[in-house]
């Protein structure tokens, strides 16, 4: 039986093997359970906030793009339909298998299999940064493979969740932990190893990290919890939703 979480440092090759396992043992689950919710198209996070509404990756038609961490390619194959060609990449087969999308490859987000000033865009909706330590490096990978003038957008937990329980209730709203411990949220399984591992940045260290992979942060966007959302998501809900910021989205561009 897996032992309780922890909080400690992750090398990357740890977080990586995790993430597959964990994604690969548990993606049937978690697309009978939010699959409904993501087929809206491109949704950035929990809050509901869409590409439909907010456009970064705008214009699609005739360009090409990369989704990192794309669960079953719901984003891709979204703007897949708006005239872009995206190739769907993550870590997990088991996600991939649940596509329907037509352009999938199973690759780890810090070493992708891509030709320099490949792709228009690149992005990714709480896809693979969380779950991997040197998020500057992570990027400047990713940013990489973008061709100079093009757009990087990626999405994650807001920072500031991290000070606080990860409930949807009244306990939610009371900040209990510091925001400025970075020690990566930690599961171990029986015999201890790790099996599950999710990694805090501050808000600066984010910022830090743009700026280490050579990007220019265009917009910081924290969208506010929808009325019509009534969907409780993990430690998301229409309760915490209008009180504090659950989702950040960072929209960046890579130098000509």
């Amino acid at each position: 039986m897996a032992t309780g979480p922890d909080r400690r440092e992750v090398t990357g090759e740890t977080a990586s093997r995790a993430a597959r396992g964990w994604w690969d043992a548990n993606a049937s689950e978690y697309l009978v359970e939010h699959g409904e919710f993501l087929a809206a198209g491109l949704v950035w996070g929990p809050e509901g906030a869409t590409e439909a509404e907010l456009a970064l990756l705008a214009p699609y038609s005739g360009v090409l793009g990369l989704e990192i961490g794309s669960g079953a390619a719901q984003g891709a194959q979204y703007l897949a339909e708006q005239g872009a060609q995206v190739i769907a990449i993550d870590l997990s087969f088991q996600m991939l298998a649940a596509s329907t999308h037509a352009l999938l490859a199973q690759a780890d987000a810090r070493e992708l299999p891509f030709l320099d000033e490949t792709f228009d865009f690149v992005f990714s909706a709480y896809g693979a940064l969380p779950f991997l330590p040197n998020a500057g490096q992570v990027l400047a990978e990713w940013t990489r493979v973008l061709k100079r003038g093009g757009r990087l957008v990626f999405s994650v937990t807001h920072p500031i969740r991290w000070a606080f329980p990860d409930s949807p209730n009244l306990d939610g709203l009371t900040a209990t932990g510091s925001y400025f411990d970075r020690r990566a949220y930690v599961e171990l399984d029986e015999i201890g190893n790790v099996s599950y591992s999710e990694h805090h940045r501050t808000i600066g260290d984010w910022i830090d990290a743009i700026s280490v992979a050579d990007l220019q942060l265009v917009r910081l966007i924290e969208p506010e919890w929808k009325s019509s959302n009534q969907e409780t998501w993990g430690g998301w809900s229409p309760l915490r939703g209008t009180h504090i910021p659950g989702t950040a989205i960072f929209s960046c561009r890579r130098p000509d």
